[in-house]
């Protein structure tokens, strides 16, 4: 069977009891879980009706003359997207809850992790319409608890972590460690993809993509222009975000690809890079009027956005990444010390988004000074004070910052 060592006690590993039962998709959530499922199906149940009364309101006095609105207006298309964000989003919390109060663990967690990328763009759409404020922190909490969820409920990571405490009882056999050279922890167990598509996983993939990425853009640079230039991503430490998503993006859609030919592995890596970055260019633009990078006038340029010489390269990195880099980076991530696989991963995490909304609201700030619209507060008197203008500018050398350009504005 899948997933299952055998000691030569007998026994499996992850038959922690010894008892032959290994229903973990079957192990009832606790009261708090399903309180919170019971919450979140309300919340969509509330939340549907009113938002899809309030679009058909809207489309009603659109066609009957009485509000005027430019199809073409970037306002306006932000407005639509985000309707139609926050609809699917309500839909989709109704089955979340009613899979948490059925304690259908496999199919919550799969949920979850559907929820995450969609409350994250509830979340980025939002701060492109109305900027960075109290707007944002309902999204951001309900990404931080869908997380902490898909963790806890998803029956893969509870049998890892029932696999852990099975090794400490065993001692550690000398069996298990061969059981582990022949195929590693974090490896996917139903065979179809490479890598288990977990949060731990993914969270340091993220990582090692913001560091690997950054170091290879910097040797890039110096190496064509002769100069170097720091191009970091975050206020802190040698992170390059833009090149973290994209090696979670990479794997997540590549995954069940690791045995396919590689040329359709290049020509996938190559479209969903390209996506990938044409979207972030977009973004960054419309929200804080931040232009990174500008490929205007190159082979197959799409708005300056993104070119084919870039997509050729996603291509090539796709390809790299699936093949070589990926099981690489598992064995590497592997060498994390079950004592505090966890622990660490948990503090990584939190020092990241602390960073990460450290960043945002910096950016913010040097947005609002730029443009000459910024609020008497302790906050941006604060950020005024320790990253003003010019240490913005060169902490953040690539980016080029013009509020006319934003959609915010």
């Amino acid at each position: 069977m899948r997933g299952m060592v055998i000691e030569p006690s007998g026994y499996r590993v992850d038959d922690v009891n010894g008892d032959g039962k290994v229903d973990i998709d079957d192990k009832r959530l606790p009261l708090i879980v399903r309180i919170y499922g019971a919450l979140v199906l309300l919340d969509g149940l509330m939340s549907l009706p009113l938002i899809v009364l309030s679009a058909l309101y809207a489309v009603r006095e659109i066609m009957a003359g009485r509000v005027h609105v430019d199809a073409l207006n970037l306002n306006f298309l932000l407005s639509v997207a985000d309707t139609a964000v926050l609809t699917v989003n309500a839909a989709l919390l109704i089955i979340f809850g009613v899979l948490l109060l059925r304690n259908r663990r496999r199919h919550a967690a799969r949920w979850a992790y559907t929820l995450i990328p969609l409350t994250s763009l509830e979340a980025m759409l939002s701060m492109a319409l109305l900027g960075i404020g109290a707007n944002l922190i309902a999204p951001l909490v309900q990404v931080c608890i869908l997380i902490t969820l898909s963790v806890f409920v998803d029956p893969a990571l509870l049998e890892e972590r029932r696999l852990k405490h099975a090794l400490r009882r065993l001692d550690e056999r000398e069996s298990y460690w061969d059981a582990v050279k022949k195929g590693m922890l974090g490896r996917d167990q139903s065979g179809k993809g490479y890598i288990s598509l977990d949060f731990f996983n993914m969270f340091w993939l993220f990582v090692i993509g913001c560091v690997f990425g950054l170091a290879i853009e910097s040797v890039y640079h110096v190496a064509i222009y002769h100069e170097w230039q720091d191009r970091a991503g975050l206020l802190f430490g040698p992170f390059s975000p833009i090149y973290g998503f994209g090696a979670v993006i990479l794997t997540a859609c590549l995954n069940r690809l690791w045995r396919s030919n590689w040329l359709l592995i290049f020509c996938s890596s190559a479209v969903i890079g390209g996506t990938f970055e044409y979207i972030v260019s977009w973004l960054m633009e419309t929200t804080f009027g931040i232009k990174a990078w500008d490929y205007t006038g190159q082979w197959l340029s799409i708005d300056g956005r993104t070119s084919g010489k870039y997509m050729f390269f996603w291509g090539l990195l796709g390809l790299m990444w699936i093949k070589v880099i990926l099981p690489w980076l598992l064995w590497l991530i592997n060498k994390i010390p079950w004592k505090v696989r966890y622990s660490l991963t948990a503090v990584c995490f939190a020092l990241m988004v602390a960073n990460c909304v450290m960043t945002l609201m910096a950016v913010d700030c040097w947005f609002m000074r730029v443009g000459g619209n910024v609020p008497d507060s302790p906050v941006t008197h604060w950020f005024a004070t320790y990253f003003d203008n010019d240490y913005m500018a060169n902490r953040f050398q690539t980016m080029n910052l013009d509020p006319s350009r934003a959609g915010t504005l």
